[in-house]
């Protein structure tokens, strides 16, 4: 697959946007597909402690990505991953004790 061998930034920076949204729409089939996907927002805004046990198997994805790209020697490919994980961490550090 010759997708996964580019080490470009711009292609880190995607993969680190895209496969944490992913993996955020996963866990809400996976755990609370019986609630209306606007229900669960709602639960996210009223339970602060939902943010934390959503956003670590999304940003766990993205490390495992880093992992691959740093092994596999693609540096600017890890760095966009890593930018992008470091963005939504804060994010949600933020959201969680301030929104």
């Amino acid at each position: 697959m010759e997708v996964l061998k580019k080490d470009n930034f711009a292609y880190g920076i995607f993969t680190g946007l895209v496969v944490p949204v992913l993996s955020f729409f996963g866990y809400y089939y996976w755990k609370f597909s019986l609630f209306t996907f606007g229900d669960f927002i709602h639960a996210l805004q009223g339970n602060k402690q939902l943010i934390t046990a959503i956003t670590i198997p999304c940003l766990l994805l993205n490390i495992v990505l880093f992992t691959l790209h740093i092994n596999g020697q693609r540096d600017k490919t890890a760095k966009g991953i890593f930018t992008v994980t470091l963005i939504y961490a804060v994010s949600a550090l933020v959201f969680k004790f301030f929104g």
